[in-house]
């Protein structure tokens, strides 16, 4: 498949080198020119194009920035063909986004805010997983604990090409229903950042408390902060996992 993915970022960079690895025609853009791309994104295949390149006959988009930016790219999205499958992993931290009025404290699903600015149906993926784990931990199918990613969107088709896609990049896909579920995979959710087995997942899901979970996740940003203070650095990432455990 063609794929275009709007956002070089951690993530961005991850997506690019597994799914050129697997053999995508991958094109991958920043917000700058396509040489300052860094290295690691092309180093199986991907493209640095220019973002108003990116999405142009794509078979599938992937958005990865920060959610302050999704007004931006709403135009990038807009070029891509009417049939592309569109894929967001994008989450909500109002200490980095900035505040956004349509989320803040309003209880709103996240991925129907993102949906509404790119006028077109979306599938959210790759947002329940940190930077450290998703270049750590991949396993084939099969494997004993292997780490699952929850998929939702309301396109059957296009959610399951999501999740092929999950599985591409070395997890098992796990079919989390509709987008307007899917607030129960955001930050502070039994279902962020905590590794979990497609065994653990539907209970995850199943005690996600909307109430409650935008203020799990500032007091984690809370705690973070307090550490790179302390410590002048974030703890590690199995330190970072045992927090989101505890927390969420």
């Amino acid at each position: 498949m063609k794929i275009g993915i709007v956002g070089a970022g951690n993530i961005g960079t991850i997506l690019a080198r597994r799914l050129a690895r697997a053999g995508h025609d991958v094109s991958i853009a920043n917000s700058r020119a396509p040489q300052t791309v860094a290295d690691a994104a092309l180093s199986t295949g991907a493209a640095a194009v220019w973002a108003a390149d990116v999405t142009k006959d794509a078979d599938v988009v992937i958005t990865s920035v920060n959610m302050g930016q999704i007004p931006d790219i709403a135009v990038l999205v807009a070029q891509a063909p009417p049939d592309a499958v569109v894929i967001d992993t994008s989450n909500y931290f109002p200490h980095r986004d900035g505040v956004i009025d349509a989320l803040q404290g309003s209880g709103r699903t996240e991925s129907l805010w993102v949906q509404e600015h790119y006028g077109r149906p979306i599938t959210k993926a790759w947002n329940t997983i940190t930077t450290d784990s998703f270049a750590q931990k991949t396993s084939e199918p099969g494997a004993h604990a292997r780490v699952a990613l929850p998929v939702a969107g309301d396109d059957a088709e296009a959610r399951a090409t999501a999740m092929a896609l999950v599985e591409t990049t070395g997890f098992e896909a796990f079919d989390a229903g509709g987008l307007a579920e899917s607030w129960r995979q955001q930050p502070g959710t039994p279902a962020y950042t905590t590794d979990l087995t497609a065994a653990q997942l539907p209970g995850a899901l199943s005690r996600a408390d909307a109430n409650r979970s935008a203020r799990r996740r500032d007091l984690l940003w809370a705690v973070l902060t307090e550490r790179i203070e302390a410590e002048g650095a974030l703890p590690g990432p199995e330190r970072q996992l045992a927090l989101t455990r505890a927390l969420f």
